[in-house]
C-alpha cells in the first residue's frame, strides 16, 4: 500500500539527493561483484545485486551508501554503455534465444530477439552471432537488458571460428572486394619504358601481390643510383569509383594466419597490378641517388614507367646466397646476380648510415603460424629478418623518405607517418629516471630529433633492456599526419609511405599526390581530419584483429601443454601488482604469471608496476626485460588466456 505513496517517494528522493555520488567505469569480476573506478583512481565496491543492472565497462554515475564501516556503490545513471554492437554466443534458456557476450568478464546471458534475416530455429547453443544492445536497466523506461541478433558469425563447430569471430568483432570484411566486369587503364599517361632493365622483386616465396621491384646501378665515382618501381593501382582505380570507395572503407589489406583479406579485388592486387615476372606492368617509379656512405643525395626523381620484372626472388633463397649457405640457390643470369650483389652493398652502406645518423629497429622476430585447412595450428615459426629482408627494408625506407621530402617540399601535404618521441607530459619523469641510471639528458634537447636519437643510442648501449622498456612506456604514439612531421622512432625528418598501394589506401592517396607533382593532374583526395581519423582507426583495428586471432590460436596451440613439464624461455614484458606478463621467446605467445605462482607468501613479494620490478623480501628479483623460465599452468581457450608458472618459485 506504500509503494505508490507520493510522500514516501518524495522522502526517498530527498534521501538519495543527500547521498554522495561518483562517476566512473564499472569493472566486473569473475565472482559476480564489481567496482566503479573513477578517473581520480578511486575504487568503490558494487555488490552482486547491483551488478545485475550494469555490465563490465559501462560508464555510470552511482550513489554511495554507507552501512557501518562498509561503503558500496549503487549504479544510478548510464552515461555510456560498454556494449552497443558486439559478438556473443547463443544460449537457449527454456527454448528461447539468449546471448552471452564474448568477453571474459561478462558471464550473464542477455535475453535476445532475432531479426527476420536470421534463421532463429537454426541457432544452437555456442553459435557465434552479432548482436546489438537495445535495452539497458539504467535507461529511462527500460527495466532489463535486451539484445537483438542481426547476423550469424559462425557455428560453434566451425574450425575457423577464431578468424570469423575476430573479424566480426572489429566489424572488418572477411571476403575480398568484388571484381568489376572488366578492368582497363583509367589513365592514358605517358610512361618511360624501363622493360629492358633487370628489375627484381624480393618477397616471400608464396607472395602474389608483389608491389615493389628494384633496380640498382653502381656509380663510377662511388655510390649508387637506385630505381624503385611501385605497382600502380591508381592507373586502374579512379578516385570516387566503386572500387576506390571500397578500398577507402577497408583502408588496409588484413593479414591473418593462414590467409589475408585484400583491400583491392584480387584480380587487380594479385594479377593486373602485381609486378609479375616477365609481364609488363604500369608503375610509379623513383630514381634515388645514394652516396657511398649511404646518405640520400639531393631530391629523388619521380616518374611514371612501364617495367618488366626479370626475377621473382625469394627472401630465404637470396639470404642463403649472400650469407654463404652451402648449396644455396644461384641466380639464373649474371644480370640478376649483379643486381643482388649491388643491392646488398647499397643496403649495407645505408644500414651503417642509419646507425650513425638515424635509428635502426631492434632485431626482433616475426612469428608465423603454420595452419592447415581445418584451422589447426601445426607449428609456430620464429622468423628473424635476414639479409634479403634488410635489403628490401633499406630500399623501402629510402623510397618513403624521398617521398616524404618531395611531398613536403612541393605540396606541403600528404599522408605522413609521424612520431613525436617522448610524450611531453612524461619528459620530466623520463629525465629523472635516466639520471637515476647515470644517463644525463636535457629535457629540452630530447624534444629534438638529434637529442632523441642520442637518447635511443644510449638506451641501446645499456647492459640490459630494463631502462629501454621503462622509457618506451613514456613515448608518444605514432600518428598519421596530413602535413610533414618528423618520425622520431625512425630518426628521420619525414616519412610518407607510397610503396604498398595494393595494401594501403594511404599509399594510394600519396600516389595521386605524386602524380599531380609530376604532371598528371586528376581528382585528389581531400586530406581532412575525418580521413586521417578513419585511416588511423582502421590501422588500429587491423592490428587488434591480428593480435586477437593470434591470441586465440596461441591458446589452441598451448592447450596441449597445460599442466605439462615443457619449459619455455620467456621475456618479462610487464610487471604489475597482480603478477608478471611474459612473452615466450620461441613462439611469441604472451602469458600471465600470477603473483602467488612466484611466491606463496604474498607478504614476502612486492610487484610494482611503477618501477617494473618484483622484490622478494625487499630485494629485487625480477625486472622488466629480464628472462624467466616458465611452464604452462592453465589455458582458457574461450577467453584466449594463457596462465604460466615459473619453473622455480622465489621462495624455493
Amino acid at each position: 500500500m506504500f509503494q505508490d505513496n507520493p510522500l514516501l517517494q518524495q522522502l526517498k528522493a530527498q534521501i538519495r539527493e543527500s547521498l554522495p555520488t561518483v562517476e566512473g567505469t564499472v569493472k566486473g569480476t569473475e565472482k559476480g561483484f564489481g567496482f566503479i573506478e573513477t578517473e581520480k583512481g578511486e575504487s568503490h565496491f558494487v555488490p552482486p545485486p547491483y551488478m545485475k543492472k550494469v555490465m563490465h565497462g559501462d560508464k555510470v554515475t552511482a550513489v554511495l551508501r554507507t552501512e557501518g564501516e562498509k561503503t558500496s556503490a549503487e549504479p544510478e545513471t548510464l552515461l555510456e554503455p560498454f556494449l552497443t554492437r558486439f559478438v556473443a554466443r547463443v544460449k537457449r534458456i527454456k527454448g528461447r534465444v539468449n546471448v552471452v557476450p564474448d568477453h571474459p568478464l561478462i558471464k550473464d546471458a542477455i535475453r535476445a530477439r532475432v531479426k527476420k534475416s536470421v534463421d532463429e530455429e537454426s541457432l544452437q547453443d555456442g553459435d557465434y552471432v552479432v548482436a546489438h544492445l537495445k535495452r539497458h536497466p539504467l535507461r529511462p523506461d527500460d527495466n532489463t537488458f535486451l539484445a537483438e541478433v542481426s547476423e550469424l558469425v559462425a557455428k560453434t563447430d566451425d574450425p575457423h571460428v577464431p578468424w570469423w569471430v575476430i573479424l566480426a568483432k572489429h566489424d572488418l570484411a572477411k571476403v575480398e572486394p568484388a571484381d568489376p566486369a572488366q578492368w582497363q587503364l583509367a589513365d592514358a599517361a605517358e610512361r618511360t619504358d624501363l622493360t629492358e632493365l633487370p628489375f627484381v622483386t624480393i618477397d616471400a616465396e608464396s607472395t602474389k601481390d608483389m608491389d615493389d621491384a628494384l633496380y640498382v646501378e653502381a656509380k663510377a665515382e662511388g655510390g649508387w643510383q637506385l630505381t624503385v618501381a611501385i605497382a600502380d593501382p591508381t592507373a586502374y582505380v579512379a578516385m570516387g569509383d566503386e572500387v576506390d570507395l571500397e578500398a577507402k572503407k577497408r583502408s588496409f589489406t588484413q593479414y591473418l594466419p593462414g590467409f589475408n583479406v585484400p583491400m583491392l579485388p584480387r584480380q587487380l592486387a594479385d594479377e593486373l597490378c602485381s609486378l609479375v615476372e616477365g609481364e609488363d606492368r604500369p608503375a610509379v617509379a623513383a630514381r634515388i641517388q645514394v652516396a657511398a656512405d649511404g646518405a640520400l643525395q639531393g631530391e629523388a626523381e619521380f616518374f611514371l614507367a612501364t617495367i618488366r620484372s626479370q626475377g621473382k626472388l625469394a627472401y630465404d633463397k637470396v639470404s642463403d646466397l649472400l650469407e654463404g649457405v652451402e648449396g644455396a640457390w644461384q641466380p639464373e643470369s649474371d644480370a640478376i646476380a649483379e643486381q643482388v650483389n649491388t643491392l646488398h652493398a647499397l643496403a649495407n652502406a645505408r644500414t651503417a648510415w642509419r646507425h650513425e645518423h638515424a635509428l635502426v629497429f631492434p632485431d626482433r622476430p616475426d612469428y608465423r603460424f603454420e595452419v592447415d585447412d581445418a584451422g589447426n595450428v601445426l607449428a609456430i615459426h620464429a622468423e628473424y629478418r635476414r639479409t634479403a629482408n634488410r635489403i628490401v627494408e633499406e630500399c623501402m625506407i629510402l623510397a618513403n623518405s624521398a617521398c616524404g621530402a618531395l611531398l613536403g617540399a612541393k605540396l606541403g601535404k600528404g599522408i605522413f607517418n609521424s612520431h613525436a618521441g617522448l610524450d611531453p607530459e612524461k619528459i620530466p619523469a623520463a629525465i629523472e629516471l635516466l639520471s637515476e641510471h647515470g644517463l644525463t639528458h636535457c629535457a629540452e634537447k630530447v624534444t629534438t630529433l638529434e637529442g632523441y636519437c642520442q637518447l635511443r643510442r644510449d638506451l641501446d648501449a645499456q647492459p640490459t633492456g630494463y631502462l629501454d622498456a621503462r622509457i618506451r612506456r613514456m613515448q608518444a604514439y605514432a600518428e598519421m599526419a596530413a602535413e610533414p612531421k618528423p618520425h622520431f622512432g625512425m630518426g628521420l625528418t619525414g616519412y610518407a609511405t607510397w610503396t604498398s598501394p595494393i595494401r594501403k589506401y594511404g599509399d594510394m592517396i600519396n600516389h595521386r599526390l605524386l602524380k599531380a607533382i609530376i604532371g598528371q593532374p586528376g581528382a585528389l583526395n581531400e586530406l581532412d581530419d575525418d580521413l586521417l581519423a578513419h585511416l588511423a582507426e582502421k590501422r588500429k583495428l587491423h592490428r587488434m584483429c591480428e593480435r586477437d586471432v593470434g591470441d586465440w590460436l596461441y591458446a589452441r596451440y598451448l592447450k596441449a601443454q597445460e599442466g605439462g613439464e615443457r619449459e619455455y624461455d620467456a621475456e618479462v614484458i610487464d610487471i604489475n601488482r597482480g603478477g608478471v606478463r611474459v612473452r615466450l621467446k620461441e613462439i611469441g605467445a604472451v602469458a600471465f604469471v600470477p603473483a602467488p605462482f612466484l611466491c606463496e607468501d604474498k607478504k614476502r613479494l612486492e610487484c610494482s608496476g611503477d618501477t617494473g620490478i618484483a622484490k622478494f623480501d625487499g630485494e629485487p628479483v625480477l625486472r622488466v626485460a629480464d628472462d624467466l623460465t616458465v611452464l604452462i599452468a592453465e589455458v582458457r581457450v574461450d577467453q584466449r588466456n594463457v596462465v604460466a608458472k615459473p619453473a622455480k618459485r622465489f621462495d624455493q
